[in-house]
């Protein structure tokens, strides 16, 4: 962007420069013209050239006496600019607070700018909203990843999520969820299906069984005991889960008992909803619970900056892009918005801005006197300088003409009249 700025400085120094040298090479023509005239002795021409040296030498006089004493010499009322500084922008900030933050003026242009339907055709243009979207994504969002602190932000999601979890009654939240098992057969099925899936899961580590009883059983029985060991505790296991899959075994129905025991105390025992929700608090603040929450934060960050350095491929930025250019067409298609925006601008925006007027005229005005004067004179110089030059160019050629004029007339006059 500086380089940008820098490029165009130097553009409009040299587009200044070349219009100097044709306004001073004007003048040089002209001076050049008198010499003929004074030595051929061509009244018309040197009636020419002298008014052309004069009005030439004149609008120099004026146009530099602007920015600068002309010569270097301080002649009254000369370096207008850089002398009168604060005038000009004490001036400039009445002119605006006045005449452009005037409330007649304000509300017709408001009125025919119509600020909602531009700007809804604005965001809604894919061109645009991918430039805003590359804004976001490219300074905002790394900008506020590497603004804010890592440690900050997990703090934050620990308290967070702690004074969450404090605030959940989870004791209600599962007598809630297992009320159902007390109606129907919903528990009765369930229950089938929980012991039919133990049953399997005994019978496919059967051999881990075996394993686990030879670990334990004293060395000395040189494993005599370990497959009679280990079958009992097989086919203890496995009669205990066929008789509980019995509906009207004894086994069955004191499970059943324990489960309605259960689920009563959850209903119904404080004590039990206590106990419910210290067993889950507990496990919430296990250092590996911690360490995960912990971890979250930092796979955030890394899927953003992952997905970020995809540039235009990034998801981020097309959902940015494409949510501006859908809140673009929402407000086009949405009459009531259309009116609730461009009365919020004509309503509210104008009171801000009629009631500061004079705040602003002080801003202007003040920021005006701040500035330097002759970096303000140079700085206008570069801007306008260009255009005036065609002042000298004019008041060599018109001063040349006015001159022949006036050649005119008293030759005219001489020769009539006389």
């Amino acid at each position: 962007m500086e380089s940008a700025i820098d490029q165009e400085n130097i553009s409009k120094v040299k587009a200044l420069k070349k219009m100097k040298r044709n306004a001073l090479s004007l003048l040089g023509v002209a001076v050049l013209l008198f010499i003929i005239a004074i030595y051929f002795k061509i009244p018309m021409l040197q009636a020419f050239s002298e008014a052309a040296m004069v009005g030439g030498i004149a609008d120099w006089f004026a146009v530099v006496a602007l920015f600068r004493h002309p010569l270097g010499i301080p002649i009254w009322h000369t370096a207008i600019i850089p002398t009168k500084k604060n005038e000009i922008g004490e001036n400039l900030g009445n002119f605006v607070s006045e005449e452009f933050l005037n409330r007649e003026k304000l509300e017709i242009k408001l009125e025919e700018f119509n600020f909602a339907t531009k700007a809804s055709d604005w965001l809604s243009q894919e061109e645009n909203a991918n430039k805003i979207a590359k804004l976001v994504a490219v300074n905002i969002i790394p900008g506020v990843l590497n603004t804010i602190k890592d440690e900050d932000i997990k703090r934050f999601i620990q308290v967070q999520f702690k004074e969450k979890l404090e605030a959940i009654n989870f004791g209600d939240w599962v007598a809630l969820a297992l009320e159902p098992l007390q109606k129907g057969n919903v528990k009765d099925q369930l229950l089938t299906n929980l012991l039919e899936v133990m049953s399997a899961e005994l019978s496919n580590n059967k051999d881990l069984i075996r394993k686990k009883v030879k670990a334990s059983t004293p060395f000395l029985s040189f494993g005599l005991a370990d497959k009679s060991i280990s079958e009992g505790i097989f086919n203890g296991l496995q009669e205990f889960l066929d008789e509980a899959k019995k509906p009207e075994s004894e086994i069955r129905i004191k499970i059943d008992e324990y489960i309605a025991d259960f689920l009563e105390k959850v209903k119904n025992s404080e004590e039990m909803r206590i106990k419910i929700n210290n067993l889950i608090l507990g496990f919430a603040g296990k250092k590996e619970v911690q360490d995960y929450i912990n971890g979250i934060w930092d796979e955030i960050k890394l899927s953003i900056s992952n997905d970020l350095e995809k540039g235009d491929e990034s998801s981020i930025k097309k959902n940015i892009s494409s949510l501006i250019q859908g809140f673009g067409n929402g407000i086009k298609e949405d009459p009531v918005m259309i009116d609730k925006i461009n009365n919020f601008i004509k309503n509210d925006l104008l009171s801000v801005l009629l009631n500061n007027k004079k705040v602003i005229g002080d801003l202007i005005s003040s920021t005006v006197k701040s500035w330097d004067g002759k970096e303000v004179s140079e700085k206008l110089e570069l801007e306008i300088g260009k255009d005036l030059q065609y002042i000298r160019i004019n008041g060599t050629l018109v001063g040349g003409l006015i001159g022949l004029v006036i050649y005119g007339v008293e030759w005219t006059y001489h020769y009539f009249v006389m």
